[in-house]
């Protein structure tokens, strides 16, 4: 179950992610969209391998609750 979710995040930043994906590549977005880093997508793959995925995908909502468009270049990795 872990890697089915850890695949499903991989497959979102290689193809769907404005930060790391195809519409960045294709010229869509020109910087980067998150605020913080690592990216919310990083940080919930983070916290699935580290906590499993129940609890890392509760991380990775409240991390992405903390998103707002003035976060700028806040640095929280996954403790």
């Amino acid at each position: 179950m872990k890697r089915f979710f850890i695949a499903c995040i991989g497959f979102y930043q290689k193809f769907l992610s404005l930060d790391t994906g195809i519409p960045r590549k294709i010229g869509l977005t020109h910087r980067n969209t998150c605020g913080f880093y690592p990216t919310c997508s990083e940080y919930t793959k983070q916290a699935i391998e580290k906590y499993g995925v129940w609890k890392g995908i509760k991380m990775g909502i409240r991390r992405i609750g903390r998103c707002h468009p003035w976060q700028h270049d806040l640095y929280d990795p996954v403790k």
